[in-house]
């Protein structure tokens, strides 16, 4: 029985709205909200959406990343020669598959498919070679989907990304890199018409193989745009000219760790970066000349950073040298390895004294030889000044001078300031560096080095970037990348203005490494930079900002091997320079207003002016260094007239006398301080008879009180012997030397003293020929 005459024409009627309604539904879901599921290849961009370079897909495709739009040029090669009425129908032209019907039964096998661009699109996206009627069904049915949820603009770049150009080249924008070397939005009339009959059939006319066949469909295809009016004559000919090119280029290598860098974490995208290509491809110019004449001393690793300061965008980023060879250690990306850092942090610990008021900028500071709990800091020359004033210190980078600024800081203060600075490399507690910290104890990453001393120049800049951009923007091209690596959320910290503008002011005068006086010549632009170089010579730093550029350095071998002639500012130093030589200059840094107050400062001691400076200087300053001691070094003294002798009240009654204020270091600073500064004038000795000095004549050089001392071995494995010294405010003065109540023997003018303590606790005196004693105590391991 037939199910219309069974069923009343309600119901049926029900099941045909049923069944229509379930394959509307059908049709509407039929489409995969995800059109292509492939891999991509991972491109980057500079600024400018210049191409500095790609990695390959996963799936060994060069497949850039869908474009959102065609080139006009492409775009008419395409519609030309694949689907003349791309815009007139719905994903399926009738008249095409009529005609393929037609041209089909009469060749006895199929010669056609009467595909338009939407079902091509269709057909690489369910990837499927298969030509049979219902693979078509399923693509006309699929196209026609497509057409509503797309536009024609769109649909027609879903194919151009996904076409087959050849060999192991996806997509319009690989294969114009790969065959043209440019991008496609430049190719010319004879290379859009190559890639538009490329995909029709890719394994029989690729490039490298069947020329002649090429150059035929593409020269049909310049006289098809010529008839149609779309190219003159002039354009016309030209074209037919045109050679078609050679086998497939390589990629543009321009930033190769940084590619990588995006490679490793945003894998498969397109990334439009903050790179300046032609200042990058400079960069890399200046650093393979400075590579060829370091390795030659067998240091074979550079890495630069170049930073815009008011944007915080990276312009340049050049991770090492020579990616492409394999060579230890030239893979690796230094810009974000940890590194030992050297001396150059100390700028940060004088920029956090100045803004707390530790210290003034030329505040003296010992420069003796110091023994702390075991830690013997030592100057890179091996000398010794007495004292120097912090600015000084800072800009000739002594290092007895920054651990005492340190010492007095607190490491824990400065360690929680580097971290707030931005420094994320200190995994390990306060205690664990030590005052080790302002020498390389710790390590840092050239990335963020240099964005802090760009945070200081930053600061004196109105509506400066708070940081360097390090966050990646996913997604299409339209996205930028401003840095390398994700951002690490640390609390910020607040940089004062003033004590920024003082240390870049005290950089600025670091001697350069052609020494040549910048202030001398007016065409030289002020910079502020300082080197580093870490322990056993393994790393080389130099960074340097102005109001518009930071950029950092960093040289050495990656792998972690010493050179004696690894040294900042003979290496990373001229670097330095001839990168700030490629940047356009400019005028040094505005000094900050309403920061500063008026201070009168003690010229030679650079403290706060107390009641006995005669020689004083106003100078601006920070409030915070109203608080900071008055000068300590100088105190009245009463002379004799000739200014031979002091002289105590008792003889100042009956002899004419004169007052004098005078300037005193302690023993050991300034037994070293006037073999630096012959104009020091040790205090005169008291008048014989004539008073007592309350002052203790005599320092112990070493050894410092309650040292342990381990001694040391000589060739044959004996123990060898320590040498003590001590300093006396009178030159000539007599010493006699004491062990544990023993007497040892006399000194005079140069006092020192080397024995063999055997092991256990021990007392040293000295007593001068005037009975002042000086005492400490030492322990032998």
């Amino acid at each position: 029985m037939k199910w219309r005459s069974v069923l009343p024409s309600g119901k049926r009627g029900k099941i045909v709205a049923g069944i229509a309604c379930l394959l509307f539904v059908g049709y509407l879901c039929c489409l995969p909200r995800q059109l292509f599921r492939v891999p991509y290849a991972t491109v980057v961009a500079d600024r400018h959406n210049e191409l500095l370079g790609a990695r390959i897909a996963t799936d060994g495709q060069w497949r850039f990343p869908p474009r959102d739009t065609v080139p006009a040029k492409v775009e008419a090669c395409l519609v030309a020669f694949e689907d003349h009425r791309f815009y007139k129908h719905w994903g399926v032209d009738l008249l095409a598959v009529a005609r393929a019907t037609r041209q089909n039964i009469k060749a006895g096998r199929v010669v056609s498919g009467g595909s338009t661009l939407t079902m091509q699109t269709i057909r690489l996206a369910r990837g499927n070679t298969n030509r049979s009627f219902g693979e078509k069904l399923i693509e006309m049915l699929w196209a026609t989907r497509l057409e509503f949820r797309y536009s024609k603009e769109k649909i027609l770049a879903l194919y151009v990304s996904h076409a087959p150009f050849g060999g192991n080249v996806v997509g319009l924008d690989a294969a114009a890199w790969r065959y043209f070397a440019h991008s496609a939005e430049e190719l010319s009339w004879a290379e859009a018409a190559m890639l538009a009959v490329l995909p029709n059939a890719p394994a029989m006319i690729h490039p490298g193989k069947g020329r002649q066949t090429l150059l035929r469909k593409r020269n049909k295809l310049l006289a098809t745009l010529y008839k149609e009016g779309t190219i003159d004559r002039s354009a016309y000919e030209l074209a037919l000219v045109e050679p078609l090119p050679q086998e497939p280029r390589p990629l543009p290598q321009t930033a190769p760790h940084l590619i990588d860098r995006y490679y490793q974490t945003q894998r498969g995208q397109y990334h439009v970066s903050t790179i300046d290509r032609g200042l990058q491809q400079q960069v890399e110019a200046v650093v393979e000349r400075w590579n060829r004449e370091f390795v030659r001393s067998d240091i074979r690793n550079i890495a630069v950073l170049v930073v815009d300061v008011p944007k915080g965008e990276v312009l340049a980023y050049c991770g090492n040298t020579h990616l492409n060879k394999q060579l230890p250690g030239n893979q690796v990306d230094v810009i974000q390895s940890p590194r030992s850092t050297g001396s150059i942090l100390k700028p940060f610990l004088y920029d956090a004294m100045l803004s707390e008021g530790g210290l003034l900028p030329n505040t003296l500071l010992p420069d003796v030889p110091i023994n702390i709990n075991g830690f013997t800091p030592q100057n890179f020359n091996q000398q010794f000044e007495g004292a120097v004033p912090a600015s000084e210190a800072i800009a000739r980078s002594l290092n007895i001078p920054t651990v005492i600024m340190l010492q007095r800081y607190g490491v824990p203060k400065f360690y929680s300031y580097l971290q707030q600075l931005g420094l994320t490399t200190l995994t390990k507690p306060a205690a664990h560096y030590g005052l080790s910290l302002i020498l390389g104890g710790a390590e840092a990453t050239l990335w963020e080095v240099t964005e802090g001393y760009r945070k200081l120049a930053g600061s004196l800049l109105p509506q400066a970037a708070n940081t360097l951009h390090t966050e990646f923007k996913q997604g299409s091209r339209e996205n930028r990348l401003n840095g390398a690596e994700s951002t690490i959320h640390q609390p910020s910290v607040k940089i004062d203005r003033g004590a920024a503008y003082q240390t870049l002011s005290t950089l600025r005068e670091v001697n350069r490494p052609d020494e040549i006086d910048w202030r001398l010549i007016p065409s030289m632009q002020p910079i502020a930079w300082k080197t580093g170089t870490s322990y056993g010579f393994r790393d080389a730093w130099a960074v340097g900002v102005t109001p518009r550029y930071a950029v950092g350095v960093w040289v050495g071998n990656a792998t972690g091997e010493g050179k004696p002639g690894l040294v900042g500012a003979r290496t990373a130093g001229p670097v330095l320079f001839d990168l700030f030589n490629l940047l356009p200059a400019s005028a040094w840094f505005n000094r900050p207003t309403g920061v500063f107050v008026d201070a009168e400062v003690c010229r030679l001691s650079g403290h706060l002016k107390s009641r006995f400076c005669e020689e004083t200087d106003t100078l601006l300053i920070l409030p915070a260094g109203l608080k900071t001691e008055t000068c300590p070094y100088h105190h009245a003294v009463t002379l004799s007239v000739d200014e031979q002798f002091r002289l105590y009240a008792n003889c100042a009654r009956t002899e004419p006398t004169l007052q004098r204020n005078w300037f005193t270091l302690p023993p050991v600073q300034e037994w070293y301080y006037k073999q630096q500064h012959p104009e020091y004038r040790p205090l005169p000795p008291f008048k014989p008879g004539c008073g007592e000095d309350n002052r203790q004549p005599m320092q112990f050089i070493y050894p410092p009180a309650n040292a342990h001392i381990r001694l040391p071995k000589q060739l044959d494995g004996t123990p060898g012997q320590i040498t003590f010294e001590l300093a006396h405010t009178q030159p000539h003065a007599t010493v006699y030397w004491h062990l544990d109540q023993t007497y040892l023997m006399q000194t005079q003018d140069f006092h020192n003293l080397s024995i063999l303590p055997v092991p256990g606790k021990h007392s040293l005196t000295a007593v001068d020929e005037e009975g002042n004693t000086l005492s400490t105590t030492f322990y032998i391991e």
